[in-house]
């Protein structure tokens, strides 16, 4: 039985090591993302780089859409065009 208790007691150390871990990670992230914000805000030309960085945004939009959002032709339809052109080239 204390086997069983030293291994959740390890889990439970291991879960906490590796949110302790995730929640220190997010502050380095959030900490370099804010240094990179006040560079940015220095910056002459903050305006142009915030319409080129929208622009890239919307792009990437419209290819995630185009790639995820476009229905793939059903096989079968691909299979009866098939049919019907060598139909129409035995007939010729």
């Amino acid at each position: 039985m204390q086997g069983a208790a030293e291994g959740r007691g390890g889990l439970d150390e291991q879960a906490v090591l590796v949110v302790a871990g995730l929640a220190d990670l997010a502050v380095s992230v959030v900490g370099s993302a804010v240094g990179a914000v006040r560079g940015l805000l220095r910056r002459g030309d903050a305006a142009e780089l915030a319409a080129q960085a929208q622009d890239d945004l919307m792009a990437r939009g419209r290819l995630v859409l185009d790639r995820y959002a476009a229905v793939p032709p059903a096989q079968l339809e691909i299979l009866a065009r098939h049919a019907l052109a060598r139909r129409a080239g035995d007939d010729a």
